[in-house]
Parts: C-alpha cells; structure tokens; sequence
C-alpha cells in the first residue's frame, strides 16, 4: 500500500449517475480514471495487473444507507476482488487510511522475509492505523477459507517473485553502481507505480546503512 495521487475533476458519469434510482459507479470514465491513477495496482495488496478488478468504497454506503458515499469520487478506489472481500467485513465499516491523503509508509512497515509478510504500525496506536495493518496482514495471510488461502499464497507468490527481481538489480548495482541500465531499472522497481512497491521501498529504507544513495528514491 502506497500513496496514491488521485486526480480531479471527478469522472463526469458520477454526477449524472447520482440523479438515477439505481445509478452506477464504476462507468467507463470512472474505471479508466482509476486505472490511471491507481497503475492499475489492487490498493490494497499492490497486486497487478488486475484479473478481477472491483472499484471500490473506502467507506461502505450499505446498499443506500449513504447515498453521498456511493457516488463520491474520494471514496472510489481501484481494487482485486480478493481484498473487497476481506475488507467487506464489520470491523472494517469504520474505515480504514485514505492512501490518497496518508502515505502509508511514514505510519506502516512492509516486511518480507523468505515468504513471510508481515505489516507493522510505526509508532501509530490510533485505530483507523491499527484496522488497516490488521486488514494488510489478511490480505497476504488469511488462511481460514480454502479459496483465501489460495488467493492469499497467489499474492505472496507474485510479491516473492517481483522481490527475487528487485534482488537480483541489486546485486547488479552492488557489483557495479556506475551501470545507467541498473540504476534506471532500480528507479522503476522502487516507484510507487510498480507493483508492490512498499515492499521494495521499505526494504531500502531497512537497509539504508548499504545503499545510502538510493534513499532519495524512495523519499519521494
């Protein structure tokens, strides 16, 4: 989960949709938009490209219990299928971070070792911070239905093989930080546009005492 820069005027279909009785939310400009400003990441997971794309509520509107929530375009979000599942949950109502106002990585940290994910709050004990570690951890680790945990190790799976890469450029640019082709394939790996980016950024800040120079990378 990283943060997201969403962009304005909301999609136009939103207004017009808002005025129907059962008006839509996810018209065509609403998903092209959200697959521009999310790179067609899950917000969630950071998986991509998507096979199940949802658009998402942040704040559920409950079926039209919060008409405003349904069509208001800060609370649409690009999202896999997996995680609106394990977000649709009670103890979620309440809301979790709004990664296009919060960067989640100055409040979380992304860990992963060997195939091992685990997201920690940093010195944040508010609860909106706490539900959303708590729903980040489910995500890669919810093992308590035989289709999460299969969709949960699919993650996992593609997170070890996008850090096998990212771990192999740097090995590449240990040997030699001078190459321009590995320095600008590391540029890409750590943008928040790739996929599981926090993951890769966190690890750099982890390991800042080894690649003090690739800290303005991920500071941005």
């Amino acid at each position: 989960m990283v943060k997201v820069e969403r962009s304005f005027p909301a999609p136009e279909s939103l207004a017009i949709e808002s005025q129907k009785h059962n008006g839509r939310y996810n018209c065509e400009d609403v998903v092209m938009q959200l697959i521009h400003d999310f790179h067609d990441k899950c917000y969630l997971c950071e998986i991509s490209p998507l096979q199940d794309p949802q658009v998402e509520h942040l704040l559920p509107h409950k079926n039209g219990r919060y008409p405003k929530r349904k069509f208001d375009w800060n609370n649409l979000f690009w999202s896999c299928g997996h995680c609106n599942s394990m977000k649709n949950k009670a103890k979620y109502d309440d809301g979790i971070i709004d990664c296009c106002v919060v960067d989640p990585e100055e409040i979380m940290s992304f860990d992963f070792k060997g195939k091992e994910v685990n997201i920690e709050a940093v010195e944040a004990e508010e609860p909106i911070v706490q539900r959303t570690v708590e729903l980040l951890n489910e995500v890669y680790n919810n093992e308590n239905t035989g289709m999460r945990k299969h969709n949960c190790a699919l993650r996992v799976r593609a997170l070890c093989e996008e850090m096998d890469v990212f771990y192999h450029t740097l090995e590449e640019y240990t040997r030699n930080r001078q190459d321009r082709v590995t320095v600008r394939s590391l540029k890409a790996l750590l943008s928040r546009q790739s996929r599981f980016a926090a993951f890769k950024r966190y690890y750099i800040r982890n390991h800042s005492n080894t690649f003090p120079e690739l800290l303005p990378l991920v500071d941005r």
